[in-house]
C-alpha cells in the first residue's frame, strides 16, 4: 500500500467507526458549535497557565532557527523530500483522543494534500516524527528538530480544523504572518494596549516572505485581540482598519502557494 494514502484510509475508517454513537462521560461538550472568537484568542486561552515557555503564545524555538531562513547550511530545519517527490512527515497520534478528535485531526492533515506535496503518514519506525498529544495547550515546535518533535492539542479546546492546521504549520517552519519583516507597511501595531510584559510577542522576524503578499487571510494571522488589555485592539490593518484578520477556517490560498514555495512543491502551481 501507498504510504501516501495512509492519513485518508485512517480518516475513512474513523468516519465508519464514528458513525455509531459514541458515549463520551469525560466532559460536555459540541465539537461542532460555531466559534465565538476568533483562532488567536482561542489558542491563547488554552495556552494560559502552560508551564512551557511559549514565544509568541504557541510556538517551542530550538535556538538554532530564525525563522523560515533556515541557519544551516544543510536546511535541516525543514523537512526533506522522498524519492517520490513528496515530504513525508510521519506522525503518532496519542490514543487519548476518541475517534471523533482524531477524524478532525485526520481530516486536517489529508486537507494538505490536494494542493501541496505535504503527505503526513502515520509513524513506522522512522526516528524524526510528530507526536500529536493532548498537552496542556495548542502548540508546536517550529520547524524540523531532527528528533520527536511534539504538536500539543489539547482536548476540549485545540481540536479543530483550523487550530490543527496552524500548529502544524508551526511544524513546517512557519511563524505567525503578523512578525514577518515588511509587516509594517500592512498592520500597525498599538504597543500601548499590549499587556505589560507581551510585546516581545510583536517582534518582527527576519523572515524570507517567499515573493509573497502580505496575508490578512492567513490561518497564521493574529486576532486583533491578541495579548491585547481588556476592550483594546493589538493589531490595525492599514491602510483599511476593516478588513478582516484572524480567520479560523483553514489554509488560505497564499499559505498554500508558501508550502509550495519553501519545499519546492514542483507538480503545484507556483
Amino acid at each position: 500500500m501507498d504510504v501516501t494514502t495512509g492519513v485518508s484510509l485512517l480518516v475513512l475508517l474513523l468516519g465508519l467507526c464514528s458513525s455509531h454513537p459514541i458515549i463520551d462521560h469525560s466532559a460536555d461538550r459540541i465539537l461542532s458549535s460555531e466559534p465565538t472568537e476568533d483562532i488567536t484568542s482561542t489558542i491563547l486561552r488554552m495556552n494560559q497557565g502552560s508551564r512551557d515557555f511559549l514565544f509568541e503564545g504557541d510556538m517551542l524555538i530550538p535556538r538554532s532557527r530564525n525563522s523560515l531562513k533556515c541557519l544551516n547550511k544543510n536546511n535541516t530545519c525543514f523537512w526533506p523530500k522522498s524519492a517520490n517527490g513528496n515530504v513525508e512527515i510521519p506522525f503518532s497520534l496519542s490514543d487519548t483522543y476518541d475517534n471523533t478528535e482524531k477524524n478532525v485531526i485526520l481530516q486536517a492533515m489529508a486537507a494538505f494534500e490536494p494542493k501541496t506535496c505535504i503527505r503526513f503518514i502515520p509513524r513506522g519506525t522512522q526516528w524524526e516524527y510528530l507526536s500529536i498529544e493532548p498537552r496542556y495547550g495548542c502548540f508546536s515546535m517550529l520547524g524540523r528538530i531532527g528528533d520527536k518533535q511534539v504538536v500539543s492539542l489539547q482536548r476540549f479546546g485545540c481540536v479543530e480544523h483550523g487550530i490543527v492546521q496552524h500548529e502544524l504549520l508551526h511544524a513546517l517552519g512557519f511563524y505567525h504572518e503578523h512578525t514577518r519583516s515588511d509587516r509594517d507597511n500592512y498592520v500597525k501595531i498599538n504597543l500601548e494596549n499590549i499587556v505589560d510584559g507581551m510585546q516581545y510577542n510583536f517582534d518582527k522576524k527576519d523572515t524570507n516572505n517567499l515573493n509573497t503578499p502580505y496575508d490578512y487571510s492567513s490561518i497564521m494571522h493574529y486576532g486583533r485581540t491578541a495579548f491585547a488589555k481588556s476592550g483594546s485592539e493589538t493589531i490595525i490593518p492599514i491602510p483599511n482598519p476593516s478588513v478582516p484578520i484572524g480567520q479560523r477556517q483553514g489554509l488560505s490560498d497564499i499559505d498554500i502557494l508558501r508550502i509550495n514555495r519553501l519545499y519546492n512543491c514542483s507538480r503545484y502551481r507556483l
